[in-house]
């Protein structure tokens, strides 16, 4: 039997960050649940309950959900109604497709004031003559039945022809009792019956396939011939699988009546069934070696089982290896486990090794792990083992001072190159690279003036007379 389970609960309540306490609505439908139990406890503040498709057989422990407003409970092997007095915001009943007779258990539906919608389809009671008449006139505080709106005039109806159909009601109650009766006892009978099969196995019979006499045409298999395309099959592997077959077949051809005790039954063959399958798969399957890392004579391998893009930097400057394992972006850094030794590196991601031989030794203790919050990436720095040491130049302290005269000279001569000898050296003269700006005439006086000069400077014996003015 399944039982409501703390753990079960948490499981379905994800949306409330797993807490159960201020849950308010919860859904454990198709879970093969056989009772209800605990959930006035632990979920006392449920507005929402779904319990469909399973197997319960009783409406129990809901009474303390004060605040719950719609249960489902369709698809089960509910018989009465009861036990949802105590549910005072309860608005909202679904009961479809189950085993309730007794049409006269809705009257406990009276105390539920807020109660508008009732779903009662599918039902044995609701093939009796009288059927909706006898709910409307019971529940005057519902609105909906079996989807279908109840009008005024309908319930007006309903209660005028109340007492008629509850005497209607009540003979074809007893009637569907007397029947269940009837039908408990052959499950009885049923269920003892194969009980002692089960404890007394049937004898084998001699012969190999099971036979009193043995034929030689029929001993060999069919395709004993062709042997290559023949699968293996050991012949008590052979016997069981077809007594399998043949129960499997014999149990669902069997006819049997619609009943609480048969839809029992048949959800326990089939889990029943469905564990052996699972138990043989797990028989069959074949467990997986573990990866080889590490030779037997000690040699590490390299090995990327998970995938990844790496590079390995030689940081000669810095005197150590830098790995850059690119790891996926969105892998929680718990499933990530690195190990780093003096000639390998391991990095397990998601119990997938991937290790590296290194090229030279490193200090496994020195070493640091970072990863990026952005790509993902694991860079690990592994410093080398061999430090590198480099030669300094050792001046003595004369050679310090001759070395600084030197620089003082090369310094000096450098400036005396600088400082030009005009006689020792000869260079061009540069004085007329560089033309004088010629003089331009700008208009005819401007022009005018400058020729009357250079004729000026031409002429020597020419004088200037003084009362003659200027040309302006």
């Amino acid at each position: 039997m399944v039982f409501i389970t703390e753990d079960l609960i948490r499981r379905r309540a994800e949306h409330n960050n797993c807490e159960i306490f201020t849950l308010e609505e919860l859904s454990l439908h198709q879970q093969d649940l056989e009772k209800i139990d605990h959930l006035d406890k632990w979920c006392k503040e449920l507005k929402i309950l779904y319990l469909q498709n399973n197997v319960i057989p009783r409406i129990e422990n809901v009474g303390r959900l004060k605040k719950l407003e719609y249960l489902n409970l369709a698809l089960n092997n509910i018989e009465r109604i009861e036990n949802l007095e105590g549910c005072e915001s309860l608005q909202k009943l679904d009961l479809t497709v189950n085993f309730v007779g007794e049409l006269s258990t809705v009257q406990s539906l009276q105390h539920n004031v807020h109660l508008r919608e009732l779903y009662l389809v599918g039902n044995p009671c609701a093939q009796y003559e009288g059927y909706r008449k006898y709910v409307v006139a019971a529940l005057p505080q519902l609105k909906w039945l079996d989807g279908k709106e109840i009008e005024r005039s309908e319930r007006i109806q309903a209660l005028q022809d109340y007492g008629q159909v509850q005497h209607q009601i009540k003979e074809q109650e007893e009637a569907y009792s007397l029947k269940r009766a009837r039908e408990r006892e052959e499950a009885q009978k049923k269920s003892s019956a194969k009980q002692s099969a089960h404890k007394t196995p049937p004898e084998r019979k001699p012969g190999f396939d099971g036979r009193w006499y043995t034929d030689i045409n029929n001993t060999l298999p069919d395709c004993a011939e062709n042997k290559e395309n023949c699968p293996e099959i050991a012949p008590g592997d052979r016997d069981t699988t077809a007594d399998e077959n043949e129960e499997d077949k014999a149990f669902w051809q069997e006819p049997t009546q619609y009943t609480p005790e048969s839809r029992l039954e048949t959800h326990r063959y089939m889990e029943e069934k469905r564990k052996s399958k699972e138990s043989k798969s797990e028989d069959k399957k074949k467990i997986k070696p573990p990866r080889t890392l590490i030779m037997a004579d000690g040699r590490a391998l390299n090995v990327n089982e998970p995938k990844l893009d790496f590079s390995l930097v030689d940081d000669e400057e810095n005197n150590q290896f830098i790995l850059d394992l690119a790891i996926y972006r969105h892998l929680d850094t718990s499933l990530v486990d690195l190990d780093v030794q003096p000639t390998y590196v391991r990095v397990l991601v998601k119990n997938k090794p991937f290790q590296l031989v290194l090229p030279g030794e490193v200090k496994p203790d020195s070493s640091t792990a970072k990863r990026s919050q952005t790509t993902g990436h694991l860079v690990v720095t592994m410093p080398k083992a061999s430090e590198l040491i480099h030669k300094k130049q050792i001046i003595a302290p004369g050679a310090k001072k001759h070395q600084c005269n030197k620089v003082e000279n090369s310094s000096v001569k450098r400036s005396e190159k600088l400082e030009v000898d005009p006689d020792v050296y000869s260079f061009p003269d540069v004085s007329g690279i560089v033309q004088e700006k010629s003089s331009r005439g700008q208009g005819p006086l401007q022009l005018h003036n400058c020729k009357a000069k250079d004729k000026k400077e031409k002429d020597g014996e020419f004088t200037d007379n003084d009362e003659v003015p200027p040309l302006l």
